[in-house]
Order: structure tokens, then C-alpha cells, then sequence
């Protein structure tokens, strides 16, 4: 089952589909941010749910293309593609000009990709039971694998977006592929829920579903050059491609009473009056010392925890649904003597508040303005992969990932694909066991995974078993 076992049934591109004249239907351009440029050499964002098997003669495939389709009309610059244009800069003068060329998304409604697919020798259980490793047969269960956002730039044929509909022997698994030049991981789970909410509601009109569209518009600084100037000759020399080294995946499931405990632990530990850890930050500052624990590292040797920052909410003139990336980064950083030492969850869980906390309107635009002012495009790190001693955390338990009930259940269990799996790459989501529990999906090398999953102060904070 590595990979093995799927069968590709058909492909075709899906127009979006507006169901009311309100929605613009000529093509428009929308210039791309700083948050949005530095994502282009990253891989396509990539999650799906497993769901029960429908009803005999409930013609999923179809009312699922369908429902993809509304939802798709609902975000429709995802169904467009990148668009560049060339040209030359003044650098130090008139007489010094040097190559730049911009990129765009062009709404052209060009669509997005569904897939159908089938894998009848692989079963639900397969997938989400407990297994020493998540299956490399669930990477098959996602399009555009292997793709970094700038291939859809160089071809501006390829689409932004593409969804995947693979049916097991008893079950099926809903996966999308969104490129994360387009958009971040809030714009993706919208988009997932609105697709959830129409499917479920049988075809009732757009009104009638939970989801507002989001506006098109992107937020650019005051006095910010529209569209950003990238000094290059060249699409193909923003990124490099690396083989990454392999990893192993495990995700492990917290309780909410579990997170209640580590959170409570942690404040405990830190009780300076000033700060209030969250639940997250306390959870994964319980996997952060796992984590060193499981590589064997000296104690001497830094260690960081980067995480991501949502800044819809801390940036003035962003509306509620924006459409798009708006997410910039932090990291505490320690040595690991200081994360091991005794009693130290709040201390690490600390580290990783003060960072969030250093996150405000003002750093967010400073931030965008020197990027903007210097642009550069790196990912992982010279040599493909982290530094050996970080962990780097994406998603947030606050996007509803159990609530996408196409019509026939609630999901049981949550998977990625092959895109960016970097040993020390942690996923969160919310957990399937209740509010307040939380799901996060480890990549390791091979030898720390297995030590990570034997390692006994990690599993005691764990309730319900594991699922690797």
C-alpha cells in the first residue's frame, strides 16, 4: 500500500459556477502582496477528510463535482491563473536599469481541476487506524502533488486549485490542492466549508448557505508600488528545488481534557501575572521537548519553535473573509537544556507566547514594508530542509475541520498530502473528540519518529490512544 492501489477515473476542469449575475464575470486582475509573493516557492497547500461511505446510489462523485463547482463561484479568483509581465527598474539611476517583472492573478474563470479516483483495495481503517506510520498511499489521494507555486507562474496552464475525490472500499476521501501563492491556509478551510455547506444542502441556493463570499480585493500598505517589482529576468529563477531528505508521519491526538491539563501545567509553571499561556501554546510546548528529546540533541545546541500568526484580526481595513494570505511568523528559541529542564513546559510554552505576543499592527507592516523594499524567496533553507534542531508548526485548531459533513456524516479523521513534508514540519488541527481537543500531524526522520512515539512523557498527556 505505499503509494500503490489508486486508479485515476477522470479529470476535468471545473468552471466556477456563479448562480447569480451579481458576481463579476469579466476577467480582472488582482496583484499580488508581499504575504502572497513569498509563498510562491512553497508546494500547493494540501488537505482532505476521510468521510463514510454514501448511500448505495447517492451518486457522490457527480453531486460533489457540482457542489465544488457553487462553492469554487463563491472564491472565484481561485479559478484563475498567474499571470507575469516583464520589464526593467532603475536601480542606482536612469543609465543602471536592471530586470524585474511582476506577478498577477488573473481572474479568467480558466477553473479549477476535479478529480475522480478510486482505490478499492484500501479502507477507511487502512488510513486512520493505528498504524506505526501514515500510509504513503494517502499522498495519492491528492492533485497536483509535486508542484511548488511558481510552476503554475512559469505555466500559466496549470491551475491554482484542484480537488480530489477518491473512493476506498468502504468510504471516501475529499481532498483539495490550493496553491500557496493564492491564498493561505484561512482562505482554503473557507473554501472547504463553503463546499461542505452546499454539498450538505442538496442544491439550495446560494443565499441559503452559511458561507459570505469573500471579497476579491487585496490589502497592499499605503504608498506600497502596485504590482510589487521583482528583481528577476526570469519566473524560473525565484525558486529552487530540492529533494527532501525522507521523513515518517504520526499524528497525535489530544483530548480536551488532556489540553486543559498541559495548559493548566504551564500557567502554573509561569505564573508571572502578566501573561496567560494558551491552550496551543502549551501543547506544543509538551511536543517541542518530545521533539528534542527524540532527536538526541546536546543541550547546548539552540532550538526553535516557529509558528504562524494570523493578522486578519491585527491589521486595521482588512475585511473579516479576505481572501488571500495574510499570515506572517514567529519562533521562540532556546537551548535545549533550558526546554529539558525541570519543570520547563511553562518555560517553552512562555517562549512561544512572548513571540505571538511581539505580533502587532505596527511589526506587521514594518515587516511587509522591508520585504517589499527587498524581496527574497526562500524556502526551508539552503539545503531543502529545516535547520536540525527547529520545528516548525502550520494550521490552527480554530479552522473547522470536522464540521465538513457533505451530506452522509462528519469526517473521521483529517490527512495531507506530499507537500511539504520537512522533517520537523507540524501540522494542527482541530480535534475530532470534541471542543478543545487538538490533532497534530508530526513529520520526522524516520529514527526520531520512532523514538518520539516511545517516548512516555509524551504519550501520558495523550488520551484515546495514538494514530501514527
Amino acid at each position: 500500500m505505499e503509494g500503490g492501489g489508486v486508479e485515476i477515473v477522470s479529470r476535468r476542469m471545473v468552471k466556477p459556477d456563479y448562480q447569480t449575475s451579481s458576481l463579476p464575470r469579466e476577467p480582472e486582475t488582482i496583484h499580488l502582496t508581499p504575504w502572497d509573493l513569498r509563498r510562491v516557492t512553497v508546494d500547493y497547500i494540501q488537505k482532505g477528510v476521510v468521510l463514510p461511505k454514501p448511500q448505495a446510489g447517492a451518486h457522490a462523485v457527480e453531486h460533489l463535482a457540482s457542489s465544488f463547482a457553487r462553492a469554487v463561484g463563491r472564491f472565484y479568483p481561485l479559478a484563475g491563473r498567474f499571470t507575469v509581465a516583464t520589464a526593467a527598474t532603475a536601480d542606482d539611476g536612469p543609465s543602471s536599469l536592471q530586470p524585474s517583472l511582476t506577478i498577477s492573478l488573473l481572474c479568467s474563470d480558466d477553473g479549477a481541476e476535479f478529480v475522480h479516483a478510486v482505490a478499492p483495495g484500501v479502507t477507511v481503517a487502512d488510513i486512520t487506524g493505528p498504524l506505526h506510520v501514515i500510509p504513503r498511499v494517502v499522498w495519492s489521494f491528492f492533485p497536483l502533488s509535486g508542484m511548488l507555486g511558481e510552476d503554475a507562474v512559469v505555466d500559466p496552464s496549470r491551475p491554482l486549485l484542484a480537488a480530489q475525490v477518491t473512493e476506498l472500499a468502504d468510504g471516501l476521501v475529499v481532498a483539495m490542492s490550493l496553491n500557496h501563492g493564492a491564498a493561505d491556509g484561512t482562505t482554503f478551510w473557507d473554501l472547504f466549508n463553503a463546499w461542505s455547506d452546499i454539498s450538505r444542502s442538496g442544491g439550495a441556493a446560494n443565499g441559503d448557505i452559511s458561507t459570505v463570499p469573500p471579497p476579491p480585493n487585496r490589502w497592499f500598505l499605503d504608498g506600497c508600488t502596485v504590482p510589487i517589482p521583482l528583481p528577476f529576468a526570469r519566473v524560473e529563477d525565484i525558486a529552487r528545488r530540492f529533494e527532501y531528505p525522507p521523513v515518517q508521519e504520526c499524528s497525535l491526538r489530544f483530548s480536551s481534557e488532556s489540553v486543559k491539563k498541559l495548559k493548566a501545567k504551564a500557567n502554573a509553571e509561569m505564573a508571572t501575572g502578566t501573561a496567560t499561556i494558551s491552550s496551543l501554546q502549551a501543547v506544543l510546548a509538551h511536543l517541542w521537548r518530545a521533539v528534542c528529546r527524540a532527536r538526541g540533541l546536546a543541550p547546548d545546541q539552540e532550538t526553535t519553535c516557529a509558528l504562524p500568526v494570523g493578522c486578519r484580526t491585527r491589521v486595521k481595513g482588512m475585511p473579516q473573509g479576505y481572501l488571500g494570505n495574510a499570515v506572517t511568523r514567529v519562533a521562540g528559541r532556546s537551548t535545549v537544556g533550558e526546554i529539558l529542564g525541570h519543570g520547563r513546559l511553562g518555560w517553552a510554552a512562555w517562549l512561544l507566547n512572548q513571540a505571538v505576543a511581539s505580533v502587532d499592527e505596527a511589526s506587521v507592516k514594518d515587516e511587509l514594508a522591508a520585504w517589499a523594499a527587498n524581496p527574497s524567496f526562500k524556502y526551508l533553507s539552503e539545503y531543502g530542509r529545516f535547520p536540525p534542531a527547529a520545528m516548525v508548526v502550520t494550521g490552527s485548531p480554530r479552522f473547522d475541520v470536522y464540521g465538513n459533513d457533505f451530506g452522509w456524516g462528519r469526517p473521521v479523521a483529517v490527512r495531507s498530502g506530499a507537500g511539504n513534508k520537512v522533517d520537523g514540519m507540524v501540522t494542527v488541527y482541530e480535534g475530532g473528540g470534541g471542543t478543545g481537543s487538538m490533532e497534530l500531524e508530526v513529520c520526522l526522520a524516520p529514527d526520531a519518529l520512532a523514538r518520539l512515539v516511545a517516548d512516555e512523557e509524551l504519550m501520558d498527556a495523550l488520551v484515546g490512544g495514538l494514530t501514527y
